[in-house]
């Protein structure tokens, strides 16, 4: 089943489109990732399936009971956010809002969801502390509990392992794959094209050029080659 199909989109901000011609579909269970060069509009693009910002053109086909707000998301932080001053319980709860509506409290089930969530993320010891006080490795597990916490379907992820380290990232991109091999539909964006063709089964690349297919396909294309040379050589400088 299609969770989303995406046809000739074009994304930007005020009718000045930086990204065009973008044709794909995210079926359930696939792990996709988007890559591409440094303002090619991957951000954009994530805000623009989610709702956030309107299409310049093109259509965005959601599945039947797969709304806005049952999609978690996981944005780029910002210097402000990563210092919340609220405890980690509270920034995982807050992952229920979209469904509480009017309702001013959360439900037993949502508080049992949560605990769930927390305990995948191996941060229920975390429950009480404050947010800002966790290292960024620790952040971004609360930030994934919460997303969570707003589907069983799908995971928007922005740059999840941006600032951390080594081991750290290595860590969040191995819990991020079981998650996908739990059933959870992964969109990634990813400046990391290693690690992108390695758990990925689909990639998305735009910018100049446009390219959407298996990782295998991607590897094996002109466009994917040569960022994937160009990527290694900046890494070797």
């Amino acid at each position: 089943m299609s969770y989303i199909t995406v046809e000739n989109l074009e994304v930007g901000y005020d009718k000045s489109v930086i990204s065009e011609k973008l044709n794909f579909k995210i079926e359930s269970g696939e792990y996709l990732c988007i890559v591409g060069e440094n303002g090619s509009g991957k951000s954009t693009l994530m805000k623009t399936l989610l709702g956030l910002i309107k299409p310049v053109s093109g259509q965005i086909k959601k599945a039947d009971g797969l709304e806005n707000g049952e999609i978690g998301y996981l944005p780029q932080q910002t210097v402000v956010q990563r210092d919340f001053p609220a405890s980690v319980k509270e920034i995982v709860m807050s992952g229920f809002q979209a469904r509480c509506g009017l309702r001013p409290f959360y439900n037993a089930q949502e508080k049992k969801l949560a605990l769930e969530n927390m305990e995948r993320m191996g941060i229920t010891e975390l429950a009480d502390q404050c947010y800002r006080e966790l290292s960024g490795g620790q952040q971004q597990r609360v930030l994934l509990a919460r997303a969570l916490c707003a589907t069983r379907k799908i995971l928007l992820l922005d740059e999840p392992v941006a600032g951390l380290d080594p081991k750290v990232t290595a860590d969040m991109y191995e819990l991020i794959a079981s998650l996908n091999k739990e059933g959870i539909t992964i969109i990634m964006i990813s400046h990391d094209i290693s690690a992108a063709t390695r758990y990925a089964d689909h990639i998305l690349h735009i910018g100049e050029r446009v390219f959407f297919g298996t990782t295998d396909e991607y590897l094996n294309s002109d466009i994917g080659k040569s960022f994937v040379t160009l990527q290694k050589g900046g890494e070797n400088q």
